[in-house]
């Protein structure tokens, strides 16, 4: 006889119980209501009571971290819109205790006649034991690559990292921490036996009284400063029993992990970064080794970044201390000055400005370029400023100054040359003279806002002038007109790489035209340019800007001094009396002022071993009269001679007499002063 099996009185089970012993559930998720029910053994995969669960999907998110959730997410649509039948993935969930748990899904999609996904139906089950034994440790060799390309990555990115903010960007910002798989990171510098903290993210994390932390306290980064050693911490229950203090204001981030490094360079510390977890347990010894060589890398570029910037400052302060220190007010005018250092290179270069007060309510412009991006350059400069300073307080004529300039810097014991432009202005009358040596041209800004380049005669580069025997360097008169501007630059305002330097002119035109009318303003605009562009070359700003004043009756005043054996001081001295003339609405008489004016100064120069200061002035009175005023050191006063005398000497006087309306002579101390005076129409 056949034997008799007693089979369980539960025997073939029932499918849930099959799927409950197996840890695994089922879901079936209505698309068009949105609401997903999942049986009690789905809800124990997601380690979720069923007094917790209302029927929404959104009730699990507690249960998912946001890094799975988004890419489970992105998998069911990917299914739902190529019109695949079903769906797999691994994934890890939260329990109630912190731990995280792989877990697995596989969903069957639903859809009507015209393929329109309408339900899900699926299980969940845990794959823990799984993984343990399969696809953990096929995933391991892509986590080891994945973290060698993020300190590869990072390190490249440092590479690059000029100053401390660049270091922290590089670490800090969205991509970085991304790149790190960390939620946030704090970073602090060593600074006199604290910890001066320097970054923190994101950007609402910061903890009040930690900005600045003794070395001797109970803080992670304190600890791995004094012990030079990193400090991992697995768990947020490590975290919160070794300190306290520190996890009871940051509890709230969620933090499950956490891993300190000091930055060591030099055998020393300088400072200590941490890196903020979430959803993460623990570190393999793979991972902190990664993190220890990444805290290296971190450690060598924020050096690097300090000794640049600790340079730069140095530098800049050295460049300062050799440019004017203060800028001189000016009758009639207003001024602005700008310089910004190279952001590459040696942050150093011979780029200068200057405002020199001169005789007569007059002042003198300079901007100037020595050749090199080095120390000496700056040195060469300082120099040459002064001494350019100082020819232009003597009195000599601009083409002057820049003759003795360039001498002066070819004897110097340098191989460097310079360019340079000097304008020499009366804002009274508007009157301009102007010099290049080899410098770009200014740019004239009117008064509406339109801007143009002024074309400006010019010689040859100072130094070289010298060196080549072509001293000669022609005066450019210019009347500027109430309201309108001046700009004197370097070429670190126009050049640009690759580009031709008229383009780099006529785009910094645009950028006048367009710019603000407040002088001040307008200099923070074109400074703002540099700073953007970045380059490696410095840059000098100067702009002079004449008033728009009320028409006066009197007030109008000019002085030059006009060297003995000096031409091209008695052709500016011209040049100024008829811009002057025709700028004080004394243009019908223009020939006969300027005849008048000039035979004065020859004649001072021909009987005087000095110089002649030559004044004219605008009076008030019932009829605005124009006065030439001609100074010299020779007590002997002029004698005219008529017709007939010996020798043509003094005659001059005959025709002073006969166009001047009125003249005469002033004993002046130790010299005397000859003027005569014209009825202004």
């Amino acid at each position: 006889m056949p034997t008799t099996v007693s089979l369980p009185d539960d025997w073939p089970a029932h499918p849930d119980r099959s799927l409950s012993l197996n840890r695994m559930g089922s879901f079936d998720w209505d698309l068009v209501t949105g609401l997903m029910h999942m049986d009690e053994a789905a809800l124990d995969v997601f380690d979720t009571p069923p007094d917790e669960y209302d029927g929404r999907p959104e009730s699990l998110d507690p249960r998912v971290p946001t890094a799975e959730a988004a890419r489970l997410d992105a998998l069911v649509s990917s299914a739902l819109k190529s019109g695949e039948d079903s769906y797999g993935a691994y994934f890890r969930i939260r329990c109630h205790d912190g731990r995280l748990r792989w877990t697995h899904t596989q969903g069957r999609v639903m859809r009507n006649q015209d393929g329109r996904p309408y339900r899900i139906i699926g299980i969940v089950r845990d794959a823990t034991e799984e993984l343990s034994h399969s696809a953990e440790r096929l995933g391991l060799d892509e986590e080891r690559r994945r973290q060698t390309s993020v300190v590869e990555s990072t390190t490249a990115a440092l590479a690059h990292a000029r100053t401390v903010r660049d270091v922290i960007d590089v670490i800090g910002d969205a991509h970085g921490l991304e790149r790190l798989g960390s939620m946030g990171m704090v970073m602090g510098l060593v600074e006199a036996g604290r910890i001066h903290l320097v970054a923190e993210g994101p950007e609402d994390s910061f903890v009040p009284g930690t900005r600045y932390t003794r070395i001797d306290e109970q803080y992670p980064m304190s600890e791995v400063v004094r012990s030079l050693e990193p400090r991992f911490l697995d768990s947020a229950q490590e975290f919160a029993r070794d300190y306290p203090g520190l996890w009871s204001r940051i509890s709230y981030m969620r933090i499950s992990a956490a891993a300190y490094l000091p930055l060591i360079a030099q055998a020393r510390p300088i400072g200590a970064i941490g890196l903020l977890y979430q959803d993460k347990d623990g570190f393999t010894q793979e991972e902190r080794n990664l993190l220890v060589a990444l805290g290296s890398s971190i450690a060598q570029s924020l050096q690097r970044a300090m000794l640049l910037e600790q340079e730069h400052d140095l530098a800049e302060g050295l460049q300062q201390a050799m440019l004017p220190r203060r800028i001189p007010s000016v009758a009639g005018g207003e001024i602005a000055v700008r310089y910004r250092s190279a952001r590459m290179g040696q942050d150093i270069g011979g780029d200068w400005y200057d405002v020199i007060p001169l005789p007569g309510g007059r002042v003198g412009a300079v901007i100037g370029d020595v050749q090199g991006h080095d120390t000496h350059a700056a040195a060469v400069m300082g120099q040459l400023r002064i001494v350019l300073r100082a020819y232009a307080a003597e009195g000599h004529s601009p083409g002057t100054v820049m003759a003795r300039a360039s001498v002066f810097l070819h004897e110097l014991d340098t191989d460097r040359f310079a360019t340079c432009t000097y304008v020499e202005a009366d804002l009274a009358t508007g009157v301009l003279q102007v010099v290049r040596a080899g410098h770009i041209d200014p740019l004239l800004r009117t008064r509406d806002g339109d801007c143009h380049r002024l074309p400006v005669a010019g010689g040859m580069p100072l130094g070289l002038s010298a060196e080549f025997g072509r001293l000669e360097y022609p005066v450019t008169t210019v009347e500027l007109d109430p309201g309108e501007t001046v700009l004197l630059c370097t070429d670190g305002l126009v050049e640009q790489p690759g580009a031709d330097l008229d383009d780099g002119i006529q785009l910094l035109t645009s950028h006048i035209r367009r710019g603000p009318a407040d002088l001040q303003l307008l200099a923070d605009l074109l400074c703002e340019i540099v700073d953007e562009r970045g380059g490696d070359d410095d840059m000098a700003l100067l702009l002079l800007r004449r008033h728009v004043v009320a028409a006066q009756e009197g007030g109008g005043r000019l002085q030059q001094h006009v060297a003995p054996g000096d031409p091209e001081a008695l052709v500016a001295a011209r040049h100024m009396i008829g811009a002057a003339v025709r700028a004080w609405g004394a243009r019908e008489r223009a020939d006969e002022i300027e005849l008048v004016a000039d035979e004065l100064i020859v004649n001072a120069l021909m009987h005087t071993d000095g110089p002649a200061i030559v004044t004219l002035r605008v009076l008030a009175g019932p009829q605005r009269r124009l006065r030439v005023e001609v100074e010299d050191r020779s007590s002997a006063l002029p004698r005219r001679r008529e017709a007939g005398e010996s020798g043509v000497s003094g005659r001059g006087l005959m025709l002073v007499d006969r166009l001047a309306d009125v003249w005469g002579v002033e004993p002046r101390g130790g010299g005397k002063c000859v003027w005569c005076e014209f009825v202004m129409g």
